[in-house]
């Protein structure tokens, strides 16, 4: 019997192959390869907003025309009773949620709201440090804006590949709406 045998190699090669990729990916850096120089940050990011945009708005959100002032009909004709003034809008107001501790970062949200409607989410801060943690936060954080800001609540879907930071904007963002009452 021989003791080598073409088959058996090409297995072995093959399993050795897939467990050095394995390890290879499996590998997290703890810190930004730049954090060793002496006094090294991490980048700061600015807040970033899923306001609706003047040109475009909100779809689900009927425009109305303004309407005729107190004591007057549409027509510009004087009515015959100039009851009490219609009620003011009510006033936009900024919460901040408390601050969720994920595996990879702080993230705390803060929300715009006008009487029990979020008009605009905000990530105050969000993971970064690492290449990949700037890249998935750049991407996720986005998309986490627009769904509570669509949601009208923290019941939004994960982003895939940021499940650590969905879980802690999903945190954040209900703190938010308990101190706001929504």
């Amino acid at each position: 019997m021989k003791k080598k045998h073409p088959l058996r190699r090409i297995v072995l090669t093959g399993a050795m192959t897939v467990s050095g990729i394995v390890l290879l990916l499996a590998l997290k850096p703890t810190t930004a390869p730049f954090a060793s120089q002496a006094g090294a940050l991490p980048p700061q990011q600015p807040p970033v907003s899923a306001e609706p945009s003047a040109a475009g708005g909100d779809p689900t959100v009927p425009v109305t025309e303004p309407s005729a002032p107190a004591g007057r009909t549409p027509g510009g004709s004087p009515s015959a009773s100039a009851g009490p003034a219609a009620p003011a809008a009510p006033a936009k107001r900024t919460v901040t949620g408390d601050v969720a501790q994920t595996s990879y970062g702080p993230v705390q949200v803060s929300i715009t709201v006008e009487g029990r409607r979020i008009t605009a989410a905000t990530a105050v801060q969000a993971p970064s440090g690492t290449p990949m943690s700037d890249q998935l936060t750049a991407s996720a954080i986005p998309r986490l804006n627009q769904a509570a800001v669509t949601a009208q609540s923290a019941s939004i879907d994960t982003v895939s590949g940021a499940s650590f930071t969905s879980q802690g904007y999903q945190q954040s963002l209900q703190s938010a709406l308990d101190k706001a009452g929504v």
